[in-house]
């Protein structure tokens, strides 16, 4: 039985659809869970099961984590991200889990740091002394992040960023779920560190082209500085002040730490990973 926290999240809705293409028993752990019986339906039914729980509620972890070998664990980032995964950490060893799958993020950087990564970190190290086996997923920039954009592109033909022309990997949350299904379904698998990115770099200008050309008119990216990008976040985007400096500092780093693909994905899975291109053209009703 896989315990599935996080079964609403961008990788984790599309990590229950393989197992239900698998067959594979697991649970899906919500604080709403009348809620996500309701958007599973009834195809899900015979391989989900959804369980109440909440992170700040040991007992109801206890229940929930009750018959379950394995726990894949990804969680929105927030300031309390440290506190509550180590809580579900420590349940879960208490438990009886043997085997946990946890969504990280790319190595922590001194020379640009990140704050979010820092935490992952620190989660990391208590999931390693934790004695359970773990299998832990660094993926780079989700191609779905890109969907933000969509606001400004279909208004102002343009999007803003502070990467300047630095490459970035970016890779399809679609292939994270399918590694995540990988770890969790072959043990040989299971137990080391990957690095997820799709099978290209390409910069924010190289992104602009490519819509362009998809679109049939002028899409312009717009590079901006940093303060007046964390401004206009808290400001017009009304994220709070954390997750904007969030923002920012991810595409910083971009700037200052060189970014390469990895092949890890190909390696799990015995085949390349989504493209960039493919997944605007899947998506360019939505950019137009």
């Amino acid at each position: 039985m896989i315990a599935i926290i996080g079964a609403t999240g961008t990788i984790g809705s599309e990590l229950l659809k393989r197992v239900v293409d698998l067959g594979v028993p697991a649970r899906a752990l919500s604080r709403e869970p009348e809620k996500l019986r309701n958007r599973l339906g009834d195809v899900s039914k015979a391989t989900i099961e959804v369980a109440a729980a909440d992170a700040a509620d040991p007992e109801s972890l206890r229940r929930a984590f009750a018959g379950a070998k394995q726990l894949f664990l990804a969680m929105s980032n927030s300031p309390r991200q440290v506190e509550i995964e180590t809580s579900i950490i420590r349940f879960a060893a208490e438990a009886g889990i043997e085997h946990v799958v946890k969504i990280s993020s790319p190595a922590f950087e001194e020379r640009s740091p990140v704050a979010v990564a820092g935490w992952h970190r620190d989660i990391e190290s208590v999931l390693d002394e934790s004695g359970m086996t773990r299998t832990v997923l660094r993926p780079y920039a989700f191609m779905q992040n890109l969907l933000h954009h969509v606001p400004t592109i279909t208004s102002q033909g343009a999007f803003f960023g502070v990467m300047g022309d630095a490459p970035c990997n970016f890779i399809d949350c679609r292939d994270i779920a399918d590694v995540a299904a990988e770890v969790l379904t072959n043990r040989e698998a299971a137990g080391r560190i990957y690095t997820l990115t799709g099978s290209e770099i390409n910069s924010y200008p190289q992104i602009a082209d490519k819509l362009s050309t998809l679109l049939g008119k002028t899409i312009r990216y717009i590079n901006v500085e940093p303060q007046a990008m964390l401004r206009n976040l808290i400001e017009q985007g009304r994220m709070p002040p954390w997750l904007a400096n969030h923002v920012v500092e991810i595409q910083t780093m971009s700037t200052v730490v060189p970014e390469r693909p990895t092949n890890d994905v190909t390696r799990l899975l015995g085949r390349q990973p989504r493209t960039l291109d493919g997944f605007l053209q899947e998506n360019a009703e939505i950019f137009r």
